[in-house]
């Protein structure tokens, strides 16, 4: 969960770190091994831009969840 605007930079650096990782998997993979090697990664970015999203939709004022 992101908690302040560090996290949130952190996660969004994250992000771009596994979506570059991917841009140079879908040349380097073989074809056959890529889905397999690319849906984990696929999976975290999303999570994590979920939790980009959750953050910044949520007004300054409002408490954070709970866990």
């Amino acid at each position: 969960m992101i908690a302040n605007d560090e996290d949130l930079q952190r996660t969004r650096s994250r992000i771009a770190y596994f979506e570059d990782l991917l841009a140079q998997l879908r040349v380097g993979a073989s074809a056959e091994l890529f889905p397999l090697m690319a849906s984990g990664y696929r999976a975290e970015i999303e999570k994590m831009q979920r939790e980009v999203l959750d953050y910044l939709t949520r007004h300054v004022s409002q408490p954070l969840p709970a866990a």
